[in-house]
């Protein structure tokens, strides 16, 4: 008779992963000193914020807002910029994150892995918020905006850094999970927890349920993809609030055999890592200043509107165009080189065929350019299947390339009669870190449309007067500022 085999589990709890403690022991002791970082946060506040505001004109995201439950309100809640919501941190992360990311208007973040780090701003501002109002309520001191700036910086690079050399999207999951991952971090520490009440909140984020892409991929691509940042960051205040009832953690939550992230959803693989957090990311972060479109097309727009200039300029009519190349970098063909049908503004708006062709036919490209009635024009379409995208090595090891982070796009179009114009080739986009002379005038200019999308002058004034000016900004309650958005 056999001896069955026993396989003996050894039941010795281990210590954190060093992952997890890398991050903690980031959020808890390193001192940010860069200058460069807080400017470029100052920046990125009021650009998200004014991304959200926009957003607020579309009634697929507006739908989405509000409490839980129709009429529920919560004394000292977070407040919701852009509308008269006050609600529990939980619910306004959600309802913050959302705005922020409905339009695809907000900063990016290209690597391995890509994203948006200032979608953490909606737990970071909405726990910031609630602390401060319950604070003054107890005649405590609330918190400051350069304590919401200094959040920011950390949320982004936890986020930024993680993505660097690790492909979630070559697995399948989105890259919310780095927003969860980091936001429950910073709310963490904002809410004042010890270092093993962080530990576990960490650890509980990656234990988590993890979104797939499929949302973001055709043939299903949807809205989801415009709140699935919003879900993330309002679960991280979740998950960071459970850990402060003292609920344990789960120190191998990466690299338990059989059962940890590593070996159920990255393929038993561990996180490689390029350098140690600091300000990196914040400081070399990617605005979208000039066109609410995935960022691996932002250049290939760029070179659009030149070329809907030189057509002009050579007498040509759209109906004139035979070919259209797009030399690009690997990461565009496989998130947004789409042919076939557009079934919705989320699908547009990740086809790079359909955000050249508007900026081609009508010299702009607008939130509002992805909406039915535009794509309803029968010549986008036909000019979307003369569009080309072809791979250039050197365009992809440039986008890798930490000295460069290049997002070029080389445009040639080719005539019926044979003739073409040269060859556009846009390296930089005007929201990269190497164009910020140029950048910054304009993405305040945008955050004073968003705020006229929203408000009377007076409002408007008011809010521009604090915020455009860091040294104005910094020591101002997170309570105060938000007030000023009410509507």
């Amino acid at each position: 008779m056999s001896t069955p085999v026993v396989n003996h589990v050894v039941n010795h709890r281990p210590d954190y992963d060093q992952v997890i403690e890398d991050i903690v022991d980031y959020v808890m002791d390193y001192t940010i000193t860069s200058p460069i970082a807080y400017a470029t946060a100052h920046h990125c506040l009021i650009d998200t914020l004014g991304c959200g505001l926009e957003a607020l004109e579309y009634p697929a995201c507006t739908k989405l807002l509000g409490p839980m439950v129709a009429g529920t309100t919560v004394p000292h809640g977070a407040r919701v910029p852009g509308t008269q919501f006050q609600l529990d941190p939980v619910q306004a992360a959600f309802n913050i994150g959302a705005m922020i990311r409905w339009l695809d208007f907000n900063d990016t973040w290209l690597a391995a892995e890509w994203g948006h780090p200032s979608d953490n701003l909606g737990g970071i501002l909405a726990t910031a918020d609630w602390l401060s109002r319950n604070a003054i309520a107890r005649g405590e001191p609330p918190l400051t905006l350069w304590e919401v700036l200094t959040a920011m910086i950390k949320a982004h690079e936890i986020q930024g850094c993680l993505a660097l050399e690790n492909a979630f999207n070559k697995v399948g999951l989105d890259h919310v999970v780095l927003v969860k991952v980091a936001s429950t971090a910073v709310v963490a520490q904002m809410l004042g927890l010890t270092r093993e009440a962080i530990l576990s909140a960490v650890s509980l984020a990656w234990v988590d349920g993890q979104s797939l892409r499929t949302y973001r991929h055709a043939p299903n691509t949807g809205s989801r993809k415009s709140w699935a940042a919003g879900d993330a960051t309002s679960r991280a205040v979740r998950l960071a609030l459970i850990a402060q009832t003292g609920e344990m953690g789960y120190p191998s939550a990466l690299t338990a055999e059989t059962w940890g992230f590593y070996d159920v959803l990255f393929k038993g693989q561990a996180f490689k890592f390029q350098r140690p957090y600091g300000s990196y990311v914040m400081e070399n972060v990617l605005f979208k200043i000039s066109f609410p479109a995935e960022f691996h097309s932002q250049t290939a727009v760029e070179a659009a509107m030149i070329l809907h200039q030189q057509l002009k300029e050579h007498g040509k009519q759209i109906e004139d165009i035979a070919q259209i190349t797009i030399r690009t970098h690997e990461a565009c063909i496989r998130i947004i080189d789409k042919q076939g049908p557009l079934n919705n503004p989320a699908d547009r708006d990740h086809c790079i065929q359909y955000m050249v062709a508007i900026p081609l036919i009508f010299g702009r490209l607008t939130a509002a350019d992805y909406e039915d009635n535009i794509a309803a024009d029968p010549r986008i379409d036909v000019l979307r299947e003369k569009i080309v995208c072809v791979e250039d090595a050197d365009f992809t090891r440039d986008y890798h390339d930490p000295e460069k982070r290049a997002i070029t796009n080389a445009l040639t179009v080719v005539f019926t009669d044979g003739t073409q114009l040269n060859e556009v080739i846009v390296e930089f986009p005007i929201g990269h870190a190497r164009r910020r002379k140029d950048g910054i005038p304009l993405l305040e200019e945008k955050f004073r449309t968003n705020l006229a999308r929203r408000f009377p002058q007076e409002q408007q004034q008011k809010i521009l007067a604090v915020s455009l000016d860091l040294m104005a900004l910094r020591d101002i309650p997170v309570n105060e500022y938000l007030d000023l958005y009410v509507i």
